[in-house]
């Protein structure tokens, strides 16, 4: 104890200045939602829904259906969904539900043949719409029962007290698009089009008159359904006049780089960048969502801007809960002031995810499109990533969070998901275990929600060649089983029963990290970063450690990680005077439990100053709570 007060009397004078300067930051304003009702945090799991419930282990580059197996709505059984909500889970995101080009003869239902040559794989890219007002044919067991086997995968959803989120691609659709589905009075996308023009208000695709669209040419090696014959890859598509490409390309050929399968929507954004729209008025991202539904409801808007809505309240109908927005800055922001009011209108708890890449536009997006939650990829994302391979340390974390502290609580934590290589696989980390400690950090962090991808709960490595595209993502293009994730379903009984023993100690180790996020209402209150105190004042606190206090009413939290592979930390961890105070700690002795299992802790309180004597493994985090009511 000599020893310990030294340490303390040398620290004083640092840790007094230190704690007059400390980040402490409350959880902004945000219109209530249904997840209010939670302890914790929101956890949405992204599921691609023709991949989960797939038996089959063949895996057969460019396989067919028949041969690689698919799965369907069905699998989605009431084991399923209770394995999912182990990880504490508050929203599914059913990925690729919307009838999307697939290379399969569906023809006795009435649907049209795709060709080869504007489909992206096998089973097809589902973000190549091609109708917005049926589902995937593939996923369901009887193709003319598929919307009725859908709902009745909405209503088990719900009967496991989760919330259902489908895809909604706003920007673009299949060259093929044409909807079988749509309600009585709903005009297609295109049906109306002044086909003559370039640009019309309310064409809802732009076109290169009088030429005729080319497919691509593809690099070398790759052929459609990697070089099957089939009678329609003939290297042609008969679209004229060709249409505006997906992202935006204006080409009658587009590069094979370019998103060739898709043609872009119009918005209302003329050719050269100027808006055919009304504008916001100013002060509009201090409003709420009823000022912007009010704002809108007497405007003369593009065509597109109501057939969108339309396909949104369509699905609402379908006991919809929310929708994940694909390439949202891709559409204008007032558009989605337009949409996300008219469908909080009709549900205020619905769930609206969006993916946005540019942090410039985060706040426009959030403020005046109405979003609830972005996803947190070019920062944090990419941050973490770069510290689990050890192109940057955790002395980049601070600056990182303090950028979105204002909009902290509608960024989208994850590391995973379908656009993105697989945590196991040897082009990101090589093992699921080094990202652990950023997995604790994530789901911790401020009040942000957090996503898991089906599969990286038990180190799915995304290893398969399934024909197009490359290994260390899973396919979304293909028909392809899930080998660790197949483990999980064991024969469809969902209960991990043949995951190897280190597959099954890192479910537990997520299930732990995620139903603590998701029970914990210190981690919907107040951050306190203690790293940069820490790293300055502390020998032996090194930048591969990260540590912050979380805390709300009467639970306490200290979270600290190693993201060392190799090393172990032995280090006293120091709280400032200010938490102390903040906290309400007398001097004496305090025992913190670690809520991951790693046994307890000492917190020593001395003269407004607090120490922990920490020993943290490799890859170790601790989650240690203050006993209630100290």
């Amino acid at each position: 104890m000599g020893i310990f007060r030294l340490f303390f009397i040398g620290c004083l004078a640092a840790l007094a200045a230190a704690s007059l300067t400390s980040a402490t930051c409350s959880s902004p304003e945000t219109e209530p939602t249904a997840e209010a009702a939670r302890t914790g945090k929101p956890v949405v799991y992204q599921v691609f829904t023709r991949l989960f419930g797939n038996q089959n282990t063949t895996n057969k580059p460019w396989g067919t259906r028949a041969e690689n197996g698919v799965g369907k709505f069905a699998d989605f059984t009431d084991e399923a969904l209770e394995g999912i909500r182990e990880l504490g889970v508050s929203h599914v995101w059913y990925t690729g539900v919307l009838h999307h080009g697939v290379i399969a003869d569906y023809s006795a239902y009435g649907i049209s043949n795709d060709d080869p040559d504007v489909i992206k794989g096998r089973a097809g890219s589902p973000y190549a719409v091609k109708d917005y007002y049926s589902v995937d044919p593939d996923l369901a067991t009887d193709p003319a029962r598929r919307m009725d086997e859908f709902r009745a995968l909405v209503d088990r959803t719900h009967k496991h007290d989760l919330k259902v989120i489908i895809d909604i691609i706003p920007n673009h659709v299949a060259r093929g698009y044409t909807s079988l589905g749509k309600p009585a009075g709903v005009e297609d996308f295109g049906a109306a089009d002044n086909t003559s023009l370039e640009y019309a208000r309310d064409n809802n695709f732009y076109y290169v008159p009088g030429e005729a669209f080319e497919v691509p040419d593809f690099p070398a090696g790759y052929e459609p359904l990697g070089g099957e014959a089939h009678p329609l890859a003939d290297g042609k598509f008969a679209e004229k006049p060709a249409k505006w490409t997906g992202n935006g390309a204006r080409s009658v050929k587009p590069s094979a780089d370019d998103w060739y399968e898709t043609v872009k929507l119009n918005y209302g954004v003329r050719p050269d960048g100027s808006r055919d729209f009304p504008s916001l008025p100013e002060g509009y991202a201090d409003r709420d969502y009823p000022a912007h539904a009010a704002f809108w409801a007497d405007k003369d808007l593009p065509d597109t801007w109501l057939k969108m809505r339309d396909v949104a309240f369509f699905w609402l109908d379908q006991g919809v809960d929310g929708f994940r927005y694909d390439v949202a800055e891709l559409v204008p922001v007032e558009f989605w002031s337009f949409l996300n009011s008219a469908i909080k209108t009709r549900n205020p708890d619905a769930f609206l995810l969006a993916e946005v890449y540019n942090p410039k536009l985060y706040r426009d997006y959030v403020h005046l499109g109405k979003m609830d939650v972005l996803y947190d990829k070019v920062g944090l994302y990419d941050l973490l990533k770069a510290i689990i391979q050890g192109r940057e340390t955790t002395d980049a974390l601070p600056r990182e969070i303090a950028s979105l502290s204002d909009i902290e609580a509608h960024m989208m934590h994850f590391l995973e998901n379908h656009d993105e290589q697989r945590i196991a696989s040897p082009e990101f980390a090589g093992s699921p275990w080094r990202a652990m400690p950023a997995m604790v950090v994530s789901a911790t962090l401020r009040t942000s929600p957090t996503m898991l991808y089906f599969g990286q709960a038990v180190g799915e490595d995304g290893s398969e060649d399934a024909g197009f595209g490359d290994p260390s993502r899973t396919s979304i293009f293909d028909y392809i089983g899930v080998p660790a994730h197949q483990r999980w379903m064991n024969g469809g009984k969902f209960d991990g029963g043949a995951l190897t023993a280190d597959e099954a100690n890192l479910r537990a180790y997520y299930e732990r990290v995620m139903t603590f996020s998701a029970t914990s209402s210190a981690l919907m209150g107040e951050y306190q970063e203690l790293h940069s105190v820490n790293r300055q004042h502390v020998p032996g606190y090194t930048d591969q450690l990260f540590a912050f206090a979380r805390w709300s009413g009467a639970e306490k939290l200290l979270v600290i990680a190693n993201f060392s592979d190799t090393d172990t930390a032995n280090l006293p961890l120091l709280l400032p005077s200010d938490l102390v105070a903040n906290w309400g700690l007398t001097d004496g002795t305090h025992r913190l439990g670690d809520q991951l299992g790693g046994g307890d802790a000492m917190l020593v309180v001395q003269d407004s100053q607090a120490m922990i004597d920490l020993t943290l493994e490799p890859l170790q985090s601790m989650i240690l709570q203050l006993p209630r009511g100290e």
